[in-house]
């Protein structure tokens, strides 16, 4: 399987996860405890074998106490270029009336009519 942008996020996201914990001087089990996730689970994450939902990251960004968006930044799930607090991305994830099914769907749809967009000069409204 080829690594794509995804893998190459993922990897980026799991060293700054490391660098943050070992300047928190907090081992692996004691992140993985205080943000509520498995010991290896979070080992995966930092080896980048394991892309998580927004909802962990929002749970290890309280933990290290840094900010969540810089890690949806890393994990691929918010463009750099959308800027901090206007994005729909960041709408979305911090809509707790939805589940992180329907977050990362409407996620996915958001970044397909981008995609789509792009390939398109923009249409004349219709009537």
């Amino acid at each position: 399987m080829a690594k794509g942008k995804v893998g190459t996020a993922v990897g980026s996201l799991g060293d700054y996860l490391r660098e943050q914990r070992t300047a928190a001087s907090l081992s692996l089990r004691q992140l993985a405890e205080q943000a509520g996730v498995s010991n290896p689970y979070l080992s995966q994450i930092e080896r980048g074998l394991r892309k998580p939902s927004a909802e962990v990251l929002q749970q290890i960004a309280k933990a290290l106490r840094i900010s969540a968006e810089q890690l949806y930044v890393r994990a691929g799930i918010v463009s750099p270029e959308d800027g901090v607090g206007g994005s729909v991305e960041l709408a979305v994830l911090n809509d707790s009336a939805l589940t992180e099914r329907q977050k990362q769907s409407l996620l996915d749809i958001y970044a397909s009519f981008l995609a789509l967009n792009a390939g398109q000069p923009e249409a004349e409204p219709q009537d």
